[in-house]
């Protein structure tokens, strides 16, 4: 090892053990239990939703819609994170509604929860149209982003969706992490 790499090594351990010693405020006035000491929580949950957060009322069937992409979610064996963006990404694309065809609104031959194409390879517009496997194709492409479960919600939506919008998933960040946690064990 060079003597630059070496350094940078120890410089890193010498940090390290430095932010060991002086963990802060917690640590600093934890009391050992049983002459153990206590350890350091270490936060694993999801980053903090990035920008102004939008919130949205929802009826029966946008509830049902949330506990059928949950569903769909749990069913290909995927985290919650998976849910959240799922759900941040249809509060998006459809505010939760089923959409069908929208005429003259309607941006190309979108439809769904997810707004897919049938035109894009979706599948058809029945299948697109049916919350779970509408769920299990965006799951399908969730799936094939590498690192989706560390980036921010917004990244990871729009390397799926490819919207003219990417940075709108991530204003549904907390209402649907929200939603995600009241229904996942439901």
């Amino acid at each position: 090892m060079n003597t630059i790499m070496r350094k940078s090594v120890l410089s890193v351990a010498g940090l390290a053990f430095a932010g060991g010693v002086f963990a802060g405020p917690i640590a600093a006035h934890a009391n050992p239990v049983e002459g153990k000491p206590v350890a350091a929580a270490v936060q694993t949950t999801a980053p903090k939703p990035q920008g102004e957060q939008s919130h949205i009322d929802l009826n029966d069937e946008k509830t049902a819609n949330v506990k059928a992409i949950i569903a769909a979610t749990k069913k290909a064996g995927l985290p919650e994170r998976a849910a959240v963006i799922s759900v941040a990404t249809s509060l998006q694309e459809s505010k939760l509604d089923n959409l069908g065809h929208l005429g003259d609104m309607n941006d190309h031959d979108s439809l769904g929860l997810f707004q897919q194409r049938p035109s894009s390879g979706w599948g058809t517009p029945e299948q697109i149209t049916d919350p779970a496997y509408s769920t299990t194709a965006f799951l399908k492409g969730l799936r094939q982003v590498d690192g989706w479960q560390d980036m921010p919600l917004t990244e990871a939506a729009q390397t799926v969706q490819v919207s003219a919008y990417p940075d709108a998933y991530a204003q549904w960040e907390q209402q649907a992490t929200d939603l995600v946690s009241q229904h996942w064990n439901s």
